[in-house]
């Protein structure tokens, strides 16, 4: 069996994909595989369901969501629920089931171990595998708890470093003219993020579009000082120069 948690909620097997339609019954799920392997106590749960201000009969109605999970998760030939009473609370036991979560971060952890070591064609196709596994979560609604709101915010800064480290490996790999418009749409989408109007930048210089490379610079620096008060980082600020002056540095590495 297979738990997809990186959008919504779905479990996969040999049969097919479910849903669980109640909200609550999702939302103690989902946290229970957020946190696989390990305790989740009532009181986590109870805040993650019902934020601060849980209903008066609140343990009554865990228990009851606990027993409608069991019940969802429930296969032929599954001996016991993979949910099971560890006081002070639950524990989901992951066993021989597969996590999305715990593929993307392997997916992730090989991409950059490949890129460590200038292997950017193994590395973009890890990073690709891993993207294509990481929708954004649609939990806006649900998220009342830390451990949601924790894991959303882990989710989100972590697919944006890998996007980062997708389009350097695809720089490397000297697919500039492809990337121009996608870091146009990511510099606008995450105007903050240095990393991304860097690679925008040195994308313009390798198609020979020394101007508007400079252009960039000009606009992520009106963004930084107008949003934080903020000079570019010394990276961007180098890069500025390097193009100024037509340093063959920035050029794209031709193996002998």
């Amino acid at each position: 069996m297979q738990y997809e948690i990186m959008g919504s909620l779905r479990v996969v097997d040999e049969k097919g994909k479910y849903a669980i339609r109640a909200r609550k019954v999702s939302t103690l799920l989902t946290v229970l595989l957020v946190r696989a392997d390990q305790v989740v106590s009532i009181d986590q749960l109870m805040t993650e369901i019902w934020g601060d201000e849980p209903p008066r009969r609140a343990i009554a109605g865990l228990h009851v969501y606990v027993s409608q999970v069991r019940k969802f998760l429930d296969r032929p030939g599954r001996p016991e629920s993979p949910v099971v009473t560890r006081p002070p609370g639950y524990l989901l036991h992951l066993g021989g089931d597969e996590l999305d979560v715990q593929t993307f971060e392997r997916l992730v952890a090989r991409g950059r171990e490949h890129a460590r070591h200038g292997l950017h064609e193994r590395a973009a196709a890890e990073f690709e595998q891993a993207l294509a596994l990481s929708c954004e979560p649609l939990w806006d609604e649900v998220c009342k708890g830390p451990i949601l709101e924790g894991f959303q915010t882990w989710l989100q800064e972590t697919r944006l470093e890998c996007v980062e480290m997708l389009m350097e490996s695809r720089l490397a790999l000297g697919r500039h003219r492809e990337l121009v418009s996608d870091l146009y749409q990511l510099t606008t989408e995450h105007p903050l993020r240095e990393a991304l109007h860097r690679q925008l930048m040195l994308a313009l210089y390798r198609c020979g579009r020394r101007g508007d490379a400079l252009a960039a610079y000009q606009a992520a620096r009106r963004t930084l000082r107008r949003e934080l008060g903020l000079e570019p980082c010394p990276a961007l600020q180098q890069l500025q120069r390097s193009i100024l002056t037509t340093d063959h540095r920035l050029d794209l590495a031709i193996p002998a």
